[in-house]
């Protein structure tokens, strides 16, 4: 078991931020920086939807938890899940004022489309993993829900997957720890960022501070 103290635990959610870009997750996580965009107050407003945490059902054998709180001691993160669905199966867990048994399956909603890297995947693994830990089971299988095409994907926590999201946690702590932002390293994403009038990734490069300023100032109107 990990020694991390629970003042140490970090947010699930960076690990999205910390697959798509180091830096972001940096002045996200670390120096409390941000600003939305049309991008980030859409997949709040999706988020809110499934976070009701006065809301739960049961429909036959499956019961639906909303903004289920998770952790994992051992990684040393925390969060909150989407939804977790709970399927009733003899290869389940017994729950706490429910008869039978139950395997629980996380869900995390996304605004927009199924993507290209893993960044999703990762962050819904990651739930996985501390469900696992918290409830002594073994989880195989999640899903991702896009909001733009209404669908469902389904995610294979893999062992390539599980041990990506191990080694990733594991940087990020060492840089808690040394309250170290990375420097630039701009890439397709950055246009969409809504952080990037705060990270100023212009500045990477053969471009200097006083070039980028002299050039901005030169786009002003006297």
């Amino acid at each position: 078991m990990s020694g991390y103290r629970e003042e140490e635990y970090l947010q699930l959610s960076g690990i999205q931020h910390f697959a798509f870009c180091r830096r972001q997750w940096a002045l996200i996580h670390l120096e409390q920086q941000w600003a939305d965009n049309l991008r980030t107050v859409e997949g709040e407003l999706m988020h809110q939807n499934a976070h009701d945490r006065q809301f739960s059902e049961r429909r036959g054998e499956l019961l639906i938890a909303r903004g289920m709180a998770v952790y994992s001691a051992r990684l040393g993160v925390t969060g909150a899940c989407d939804v977790v669905e709970f399927h009733q199966s003899q290869d389940g867990v017994a729950l706490i004022g429910r008869r039978d048994k139950w395997l629980p399956v996380p869900v995390e909603y996304k605004r927009g489309t199924s993507k290209m890297t893993d960044a999703d995947r990762l962050q819904l693994c990651c739930q996985a993993i501390c469900l696992e830990e918290m409830l002594a089971c073994e989880i195989s299988t999640g899903y991702l829900y896009y909001g733009q095409t209404r669908h469902r994907e389904q995610v294979d926590f893999v062992p390539k997957l599980r041990q990506t999201v191990e080694e990733m946690l594991c940087e990020m702590h060492q840089y808690a720890q040394r309250q170290y932002t990375p420097k630039v390293k701009p890439h397709r994403g950055c246009r969409a960022c809504s952080l990037k009038d705060v990270c100023l990734p212009e500045l990477c490069g053969d471009l200097s501070a006083t070039d980028y300023l002299r050039a901005h100032a030169q786009e002003s109107p006297v």
